[in-house]
């Protein structure tokens, strides 16, 4: 009887193994695979002529980070990374949350119709989207500035009016997201617990602040962690709208200048080195974020 037991138990600890088998091997695939080549070409000297055959691969070790750490401009388009993600991050959250509380007191039709608009802008594809922004704010076609009389004014050419509106539709095709996923959330919380804080006079802030917000807390620890992921990351919306970085590379990203050190000057290496430190800049902020809320003892 033990040894069927004891068998059982054996059984029983690879069983849920087995079952993840098939996903962890796509999953080896798509993922741990690529990264893996990733990292093997930052250490190489791979170039147009390695890849050609025209020159052997050489082993670099840390010599390609070291000149990636070396050049100013990485420092400069690193610190622009940094600050252009966190205002997004903030504004998509704050635009998000908003529409989400928005959401549950309006009726059902407006509540519809919204529901309807911000899933059209969530499904739109990123070029899409970001050609119609750039169309909007076109000098000499675009509605907004005839609306503001702002004449054949250049959004664009500007470093910070660019940043702003890339920014704008950054937050346009990603708030559906953190609204519907908080939305679902605030409907889960009793509606007891809501009216409760609001006999006692508690304002629509301070019920948000003090109520809503700590039962969300797990639901705003991954719509913000898939926020920084996703808003760190942004090629697409930079490459469209600034017509690849803007002028001299004034709104370049760490993604944008990865694929130009990459592909538009043939330094695979390098740019398989600034895809490396991405990679450990954002596992380093969602580790870093965990272990914040674990000691301030949130449930994860």
């Amino acid at each position: 009887m033990a040894q069927h037991l004891t068998t059982a138990r054996r059984g029983g600890t690879w069983t849920p193994w087995l079952y993840l088998a098939p996903a962890l091997a796509v999953l080896g695939g798509l993922l741990v695979y690529p990264v893996y080549q990733l990292g093997l070409i930052s250490f190489l000297e791979y170039t147009q002529a390695q890849v050609s055959g025209g020159e052997p691969t050489t082993f670099r070790g840390f010599g390609n980070y070291a000149a990636l750490f070396r050049d100013s401009q990485f420092w400069q388009v690193l610190l622009a990374t940094v600050l252009f993600a966190a205002a997004c991050v903030v504004s998509t959250l704050t635009v998000g949350c908003a529409l989400a509380v928005l959401l549950t007191r309006v009726r059902a039709v407006p509540r519809l119709a919204l529901m309807l608009a911000a899933l059209g802008a969530w499904a739109t594809p990123a070029v899409t989207g970001s050609t119609v922004w750039v169309f909007l704010f076109d000098p000499d076609f675009g509605p907004v500035n005839k609306m503001l009389g702002l004449g054949d004014h250049s959004w664009t050419y500007g470093r910070y009016s660019a940043f702003a509106l890339v920014l704008f539709e950054v937050v346009w095709c990603s708030f559906p997201f953190v609204m519907v996923t908080v939305y679902a959330g605030i409907k889960a919380i009793p509606g007891e617990v809501l009216e409760a804080a609001s006999l006692d006079g508690a304002s629509n802030w301070r019920i948000w602040r003090s109520v809503m917000a700590p039962m969300l807390r797990p639901i705003l620890v991954v719509v913000t962690i898939q926020s920084i992921i996703w808003d760190f990351k942004v090629f697409t919306q930079i490459y469209v709208m600034t017509n690849g970085g803007g002028i001299a590379g004034q709104n370049l990203v760490l993604n944008v200048y990865a694929y130009q050190k990459a592909f538009a000057s043939s330094q695979y290496s390098l740019g398989s080195a600034i895809g490396v430190v991405m990679l450990l800049i954002l596992l380093a902020v969602t580790l870093g974020y965990l272990r914040l809320l674990r000691r301030q003892g949130e449930e994860i």
